[in-house]
């Protein structure tokens, strides 16, 4: 079994193709998968709209659509993070911004914050 950092990094590429194909989790990804990323994946998957909804709220001017693939599912991921509160806020964010910034851009990163950000403080608020 893999890291948590390692897993939400092969959760990220399993979402990406799957968002981008409509395929099943894995169906692209060769060889075994980690199961820790699918237990990442799986419930991300599940609740996509609910945590599109939850993003397009937070994003204001944006709504989860019109973000890139990449941003999306980093938010995705991140959002289902924080909501089970498995991970510490600190960590779930600081992985989301090294995703984005990694895989995206420094752009994609600092709006990735930004909604992330939100998304935390509402969370915390309630």
């Amino acid at each position: 079994m893999s890291s948590r950092r390692q897993a939400r990094r092969t959760a990220l590429v399993l979402l990406y193709q799957w968002d981008l194909t409509g395929q099943p989790l894995g169906s692209l990804y060769l060889g075994d998968i980690d199961p820790f990323a699918l237990e990442l994946a799986r419930p991300v998957v599940e609740n996509a709209p609910a945590l599109d909804a939850r993003i397009t709220e937070a994003a204001e001017d944006w709504t989860a659509d019109r973000l890139g693939t990449v941003e999306r599912n980093v938010l995705r991921l991140a959002v289902q993070e924080l909501e089970t509160g498995e991970t510490p806020r600190d960590v779930t964010m600081a992985e989301a911004v090294a995703l984005a910034k990694r895989y995206a851009s420094p752009d994609a990163a600092r709006l990735v914050n930004g909604i992330l950000g939100r998304i935390a403080r509402e969370l915390e608020a309630a």
